[in-house]
């Protein structure tokens, strides 16, 4: 048995990890939410996301493509359904 009781994301970087290459939802600072495909991460949590699009309400407001987002104006990353 693991120390964390079994579960296999111990680390906070281990949720990214296992996102990595599915959709996810990014919440900003500034009230902004973008989703796209997860393709890379830092310890920064700065991330590079494909076919990304800002959203707004549940609707797209804009397509992006491929994006770079700063670490430090993340203030949340889910994993999306």
């Amino acid at each position: 048995m693991s120390e964390n009781g079994g579960n296999s994301l111990a680390r906070p970087l281990d949720l990214l990890n296992s996102a990595k290459g599915k959709m996810v939802l990014i919440e900003l600072k500034n009230g902004h939410s973008i989703t796209g495909k997860l393709v890379a991460f830092d310890v920064h949590i700065n991330v590079t996301l494909e076919n990304a699009e800002e959203k707004k309400d549940n609707d797209t407001m804009r397509k992006l493509g491929n994006v770079f987002v700063r670490g430090d104006t993340i203030i949340l990353v889910s994993p999306t359904v």
